[in-house]
């Protein structure tokens, strides 16, 4: 199928359905999301697209129904409905030429494989519309097209139902035959009388006219005796045309048909022998050939019965109509050549004087060079469209990508400034908690260990402390070496920063124990030390530029992890007093001489009484407390595998009892 038909079907799944349907469709369906106008596509793809339709939102008969609505909406917008308005004055005469529709479309589109139809007067006013198709499972489209087409052409309501369904062996081997009952539907009861009075008054009108010998009518055909045309003359004047009997045999045929199958001049071969029915497929008898005698028949000239010198070209192809002759007991098929363009008619070795003047193939010919021209020109402006899509797509992901990773080196208000080419100022927070960390005997391990081995042993000590900053909110500033530097309270203030920090500082302790140490096998043992206080921060140089935390909260953070003990974290007294009556089990270490500070009476943080160690680490244990667990399954939802996302950080803050 072509791409028109795929491009129609993912509008309606997103006009109807959104975005986020279409691409589960057709991620389940396994195909594109684009697809070319004028691109021809297997249709399998159709059929997948159809089938996962059809499981995701309704049942098929719903589903196809309204893709055949959405399907004459969508050729309307696409400039056929002036084309579908002039089919018919009625919907008998509109089903009537949908062949000839179809035939009309394959001059553009080549490769088209269009159903067929055959429609057909009940006494009753009903209608019966035969459908012919290869393509098994997609008849529930026709009445939703039909239905569409009564409605918006004429006005008019209609009920289709399948009276039959079968399949028939064609030539080209099975085909689905759908057998529909077209019932029109009144609406209301005064539009029914309304019909039966104007039934009634015509008739009462045709009987007056003819009692005095009229008629209503305003034409009436003159027929002459004798046939005013030679023979001759005939078969210049239509140089396609063949005249055969009910048993194929070829009578008559026009001068060009003759010289380009010269078969056909011994008037004795039947028209089998030389031509094969490409449409409607049906088999070559005259039964089947009357039952479609309102289609339009192409026949193609058979390879092996062509001149020596035709066989390598393409096989000539004549479009036309059958015209049953009953007295003659004959049928004429009046044709012309099926080309396409001026390209097809030179692969011929043909000339547009082959063609008779009156002939509207020769004008049709030029213009559809014309529109194939432009069918491809419009084709390569889809496909540029496409490419540029495409790669909007892909800059538009590269962009996040770069923005993730500034917003992984900067506060992401202070990035977006530094993007709009703003000058950062420098903020004041009044309280904050600093935190500091950094390897026991790291240099020994650099000395005794190879570069990579260091590299990797903190890659995956960080990748660690990384993701308990996201769990617990707090703001990583940098690593020089072996020091890893957070703080809570900036760049956004909050009131539960010492807890924060707090807590992820009892998870760098459990995390540290599942790194090892390259140089003992064991797990490494870290320092870490806290303080609250004051600090200046703000963006430092143009490349590669930091932010940094200033002041003397800063220095003493790092006091306390420099005189701090092996996977101990060392508090200050500004963090012991913020933390103390808040569930937290804490250790006294008494006064110690501090580098800088004098003397200072530090503590010892151990544990958080009101959590466990799996929750401090983002994990949820299912077997734990009780009451606690049915307290917690009411503030958040288990993190059995952590997802940075803010919907886990508003679950942990929650779990922790944090108010920002």
């Amino acid at each position: 199928m072509y791409g028109f038909i795929n491009t129609c079907l993912k509008s309606l799944v997103i006009d109807r359905f959104g975005e986020e349907t279409w691409d589960k469709l057709r991620d389940s369906a396994k195909v594109q999301d684009t697809f070319m106008t004028y691109e021809v596509y297997t249709d399998n793809i159709t059929m997948q697209l159809v089938t996962e339709a059809c499981k995701m939102l309704r049942k098929q008969s719903v589903v196809l129904g309204q893709f055949g609505e959405y399907f004459f909406e969508f050729c309307k917008r696409a400039g056929y409905d002036h084309m579908l308005h002039t089919l018919g004055g009625n919907l008998f005469e509109f089903m009537e030429n949908l062949d000839a529709l179809h035939g009309f479309l394959s001059l553009s589109y080549k490769e088209m494989n269009a159903p067929s139809f055959r429609v057909e007067k009940n006494n009753d006013g009903t209608l019966l519309l035969h459908y012919y198709s290869d393509r098994r499972g997609l008849c529930h489209i026709v009445p939703g097209i039909i239905g569409a087409v009564a409605k918006d052409f004429f006005n008019s309501e209609i009920k289709m139902e399948i009276v039959n369904q079968i399949e028939e062996v064609e030539r080209m081997g099975k085909k689905e035959h759908i057998v529909f009952l077209i019932t029109q539907i009144f609406e209301s009861s005064c539009f029914k009388d309304f019909t039966v009075i104007y039934n009634l008054i015509y008739t009462v009108l045709l009987r007056i006219s003819v009692l005095f010998g009229k008629t209503l009518r305003a034409f009436e055909p003159v027929y002459p005796d004798n046939l005013c045309i030679d023979l001759k003359t005939f078969c210049n004047a239509f140089p396609f045309h063949i005249v055969f009997d009910e048993e194929l045999q070829v009578r008559q045929a026009g001068v060009t048909i003759q010289r380009i199958v010269p078969g056909l001049q011994s008037r004795c071969g039947q028209l089998d022998q030389y031509f094969n029915i490409q449409h409607p497929q049906v088999t070559f008898n005259i039964c089947s050939i009357r039952k479609f005698i309102n289609s339009h028949f192409v026949l193609r000239t058979r390879r092996d019965r062509m001149p020596m010198a035709w066989r390598e070209r393409p096989m000539l192809e004549l479009r036309g109509q059958m015209l049953w002759m009953t007295p003659l007991r004959c049928m004429l098929y009046l044709a012309s050549p099926l080309l396409r363009s001026l390209q097809e008619l030179e692969e011929h070795s043909m000339h547009l004087s082959d063609i008779a003047p009156h002939d509207a193939t020769r004008d049709l010919i030029l213009l559809n060079q014309q529109r194939l021209a432009e069918m491809e020109l419009s084709n390569q402006l889809e496909r540029k469209k496409e490419e540029l899509h495409q790669l909007s797509k892909h800059l538009e992901e590269e962009k996040q990508k770069t923005e993730n990773l500034l917003y992984a080196m900067l506060p992401k208000h202070v990035a977006n400034q530094l993007k709009e080419g703003k000058r950062v100022e420098a903020g004041e927070f009044e309280e904050c908690t600093v935190l500091f960390s950094d390897v026991v005997t790291f240099t020994n391990i650099c000395s005794e260990c190879e570069p990579i081995q260091i590299v990797s042993m903190l890659n995956s000590m960080y990748l660690k402390f990384d993701r308990l900053t996201t769990i617990h909110n707090v703001y990583k500033v940098e690593t020089i070496g072996d020091a890893y530097m957070v703080v809570g309270g900036v760049p956004i203030p909050m009131s539960s920063q010492t807890e924060r920090v707090a807590n992820f500082a009892l998870g760098m302790i459990i995390a540290a124990k599942e790194v090892t140490n390259p140089v003992t096998g064991g797990p490494i043992q870290i320092r870490v030390g806290l303080h609250s206080g004051p600090v200046l921060a703000g963006v430092v140089g143009e490349k590669m530029p930091r932010y940094c935390l200033f002041g003397d909260t800063v220095n003493t953070a790092s006091r306390m992890e420099s005189h701090g003990l092996p996977d101990k974290i060392h508090l200050s007294p500004n963090v012991y007093h913020a933390l103390r009556n808040k569930g937290y089990q804490m250790e006294e270490r008494g006064e110690i001489e501090v580098k800088g500070k004098g003397r200072m009476r530090t503590y010892f943080l151990q544990r958080n009484l009101k959590v466990t160690e799996s929750e401090i680490m983002g994990l949820l244990v299912p077997n734990a407390d009780s009451d606690r667990k049915m307290n917690h399954s009411t503030q958040a939802s288990q993190l059995l595998h952590y997802s940075p996302s803010l919907k886990g950080l508003l679950n942990v803050s929650l779990l922790f009892g944090y108010q920002s």
